[in-house]
């Protein structure tokens, strides 16, 4: 019988541990840490992660501030008031709400965030400390990921684990760290132009699918007693429900849990630790 690893859960122990933490900084006189965003346009997606970031650092005890700007600002704009943050002393952490309008680059905004202030863990200089195993802000998800096989004593020493997706975001940083030295897992990572996807993700131990494409990993794909981690939050119509959508995952949770050790569902899995760990980026900032 397969166990949830349960997302939800564990952040939830997390913001405990995080806010006991932001009490002693408050109580031996020290300034709580501060988090700000800045969101372009109101794409409907956008304005949910961000509302959900002010929720959180309300309950863990950090300041949070909301920068708005219209879709119609320019680059230059944008870049200007990111750089007007980075010399901020008083802010820890600067996150830039992606995706952008499509007439600003996003990589020209990631790199100019400062590294020291990236709790988002996308610039280039912590990216380049994660891959080189020195101490960085490692973004989000994959940081997530991490956390909860780890809570979850997952073992992951000499583990055959197949990363599904190569996005800079998740597929490649997350095998990274599960190849790093410590964690020393085996990794293959399968994309769009693998041949034989399902054979090489049959061997898995370990399936992380962060592909992008609801219900991609079937039951057939799946080894017995294999461990499932599914980043995958994709939209898909659902008329019976209030909002008219609900969330599905990249693992057809249904017909592939049965097969499984352990697996994260969606929602309640991989998506609030995303949001624990930009937290848990920020008190790091705030301890610097």
């Amino acid at each position: 019988m397969y166990q949830i690893i349960d997302g939800k859960k564990t952040a939830a122990e997390i913001r405990g541990e995080i806010a006991a933490e932001v009490a002693k900084m408050k109580a031996g006189g020290k300034r709580v840490p501060h988090l700000a965003a800045i969101l372009v346009g109101n794409d409907g997606g956008s304005e949910t992660y961000v509302a959900h970031k002010v929720r959180d650092c309300e309950e863990v005890g950090f300041r949070s501030t909301l920068l708005r700007m219209p879709a119609t600002v320019t680059e230059e704009e944008l870049l200007a008031k990111v750089s007007e943050l980075n010399d901020d002393p008083d802010l820890d952490g600067l996150i830039v709400q992606l995706p952008l309008p499509e007439h600003i680059r996003e990589s020209r905004v990631i790199e100019t965030i400062s590294p020291e202030k990236d709790v988002d863990g996308f610039h280039p200089v912590n990216v380049g400390r994660m891959a080189a195993g020195l101490p960085s802000f490692v973004s989000a998800t994959p940081a997530g990921i991490m956390e909860l096989l780890k809570r979850y004593n997952i073992p992951l020493k000499g583990a055959e684990c197949v990363v599904v997706g190569r996005s800079n975001i998740v597929g490649r940083p997350v095998s990274i760290l599960l190849s790093q030295k410590g964690v020393d897992a085996t990794v293959t990572v399968v994309h769009s132009r693998t041949r034989n996807i399902a054979e090489t993700i049959r061997k898995a131990d370990i399936i992380i699918a962060a592909i992008g494409q609801p219900g991609f990993i079937t039951a057939d794909m799946v080894k017995e007693g294999a461990v499932v981690v599914d980043v995958g939050t994709t939209r898909v119509e659902a008329p019976d429900t209030k909002a008219g959508w609900r969330l599905k995952g990249d693992v057809d949770f249904d017909s592939v849990a049965p097969r499984c050790s352990w697996i994260t569902p969606v929602p309640g899995g991989v998506g609030p630790m995303t949001r624990v760990s930009l937290l848990l980026n920020t008190l790091k900032a705030a301890g610097r």
